[in-house]
């Protein structure tokens, strides 16, 4: 997996503001983005992993002790999933 580099612009307080360093700012910043890419539905919840920097697994555990949810069916879905496998 290639990756690029997208620079951002902050006020030049916030690691003292948050009382972080950079590295976990910058690590911050890819799990929030994560998040919100993957409950818009623009990407995958693997792709969402990558962009975390986490495997699936430790994305989908993040997820769950957030109370996000890691599957976007509804009710119907999957009962009509259910029934597909009888």
């Amino acid at each position: 997996m290639s990756l690029r580099t997208i620079n951002i612009s902050l006020p030049s307080d916030i690691l003292t503001t948050l009382n972080e360093s950079e590295s976990e700012l910058q690590k911050r910043i890819k799990v929030s983005l994560a998040i919100q890419l993957y409950l818009q539905l623009k990407v995958t919840i693997g792709k969402a992993a990558q962009i975390a920097e986490m495997s699936r697994l430790e994305f989908e555990t993040y997820l769950s002790e957030n109370k996000i949810p890691i599957s976007s069916l509804g009710l119907k879905e999957v009962l009509e999933d259910s029934q597909k496998l009888k």
